[in-house]
């Protein structure tokens, strides 16, 4: 008998609602990377707080990251994100007022416990419509707002900075997400049984699936303890965070290397650093499918994180000498953005049932730190220095690190498996 067609209204009503809602959180999140050089030059402030105030809108970000699930099952994530939404555009506003470095870095903290809180909640609405067999797919998709934002912010913002300032940039695009709030509140329903646009036929589908998906909620508070000693979710912490330190890094600081290796117009700068972001879109769909085909995650993602260390090492060198050769490096570069779907298919394959949820926490926390050590880093150095190639060449050993760490987790056996479930079993 032929299996009948569920009806995908949610694919045409959730998902894109709450792709452009995370596009314009990538939107107000990187976008200071353009106004680096006018905030410099007006405040009078060194690269080095610029890439602390780029990195610490990661320390802001860990702060609500557990809570911002638990509202979001509380109160629902249509309630939560709308509150977000209408927060940190109000935020994003401010960061056009600051008068100072210290009023800018608390702006960004603030923006980040905002936007923290939105991941988590966004996981949750994912969760309460796509059954676990398309989940997968529905946060790819989901996650494809991160490339898109930088394809949109890199011209407009490099326009606006040509034709106005680095404060009417940041006025003029934190009004969007203020916008969306009322899409977002109007549009989206938490669940299928409170939705009165989806047909019978797809809501008795989701809710069904969701029904007969068996998931462990009753993990043990001592899973946390066994996490942090075992060896392979501490290497997977430590690829996180070497990989997101080069790669957020160094798209924080895109505009900026652009800059030094074109000088070209604000405008020009733009549209050059959207083309990367192309790659990484490609990237990211086609090493999802040869990841899952194969199963070979570790290889793929440390084949990628290879060819960013080389692909960055080649624009270094190539530099203002050879500028079309550096741009098609950089342009290759984020094709490693595509280490994401390979990296979270790994932690399912080397750790027990009983120990993934406290792992995940851990290696997120610590993965997501790099995102405050490398945009500081790549300030501190270009401070010293006054070239981008200390912070390039830094980026691309960091990546180079992730790509060897990854190789030396192993599977775990069957005796460490069975040591780590008692752990996990065993209460204090």
């Amino acid at each position: 008998m032929a299996q009948l067609k569920v009806p995908n209204g949610r694919w045409l009503r959730i998902m894109p609602i709450a792709f452009i809602m995370y596009t314009f959180a990538y939107i107000d999140r990187n976008n200071i990377g353009f106004g680096f050089a006018g905030m410099q030059k007006d405040l009078g402030f060194s690269a080095a707080y610029s890439g602390l105030a780029g990195g610490i809108f990661f320390i802001g970000f860990l702060v609500f990251q557990v809570h911002g699930g638990i509202w979001a099952r509380k109160y629902g994530a249509r309630k939560v994100i709308t509150i977000c939404l209408v927060i940190w555009s109000i935020i994003a506003f401010l960061t056009g007022t600051v008068h100072n470095v210290a009023e800018l870095l608390v702006v960004r903290f603030i923006l980040g416990m905002v936007e923290g809180i939105v991941w988590p909640a966004s996981l949750i609405l994912i969760s309460n419509w796509f059954p676990q067999k398309e989940r997968a797919r529905a946060t790819a998709y989901f996650m494809l707002g991160t490339p898109i934002s930088a394809i949109i912010m890199s011209p407009i913002s490099g326009y606006l900075l040509d034709h106005t300032s680095w404060r009417v940039m940041f006025f003029i695009e934190a009004l969007p997400p203020l916008v969306w709030a009322l899409l977002w509140w109007f549009g989206i329903s938490d669940k299928p049984s409170v939705a009165k646009w989806i047909s019978k036929e797809e809501k008795d589908y989701i809710e069904t699936s969701l029904a007969n998906e068996k998931t462990n909620a009753n993990v043990s508070k001592n899973s946390f303890v066994a996490a942090l000693a075992n060896k392979n979710v501490l290497i997977l912490s430590f690829v996180g965070f070497f990989g997101i330190m080069g790669l957020y890094g160094f798209g924080l600081w895109l505009p900026t290397v652009v800059k030094a290796i074109t000088h070209g117009s604000n405008t020009s700068v733009g549209l050059i650093s959207a083309l990367p972001w192309f790659s990484a879109i490609i990237g990211s769909i086609l090493i999802s499918h040869l990841s899952d085909r194969t199963g070979n995650h570790k290889g793929f993602y440390s084949l990628i994180c290879i060819i960013g260390t080389v692909s960055l090492l080649v624009a270094t060198i190539a530099g203002t000498a050879h500028p079309y050769v550096a741009i098609i490096a950089l342009i290759c570069l984020q094709f490693s953005f595509a280490k994401n779907a390979p990296f979270w298919a790994i932690p399912t394959g080397v750790l027990s049932r009983e120990m993934l949820p406290s792992a995940i926490g851990i290696i997120n926390g610590i993965g997501n730190l790099g995102g405050f050590f490398g945009p500081y880093v790549f300030g501190l150095l270009m401070t010293f220095t006054h070239s981008t190639k200390a912070g390039t060449t830094f980026f691309s050993l960091s990546l180079l690190v992730s790509a060897l760490l990854v190789l030396t987790i192993r599977q775990t056996s069957q005796r460490e498996s069975k040591v780590a479930k008692y752990a996990s079993e065993t209460t204090l």
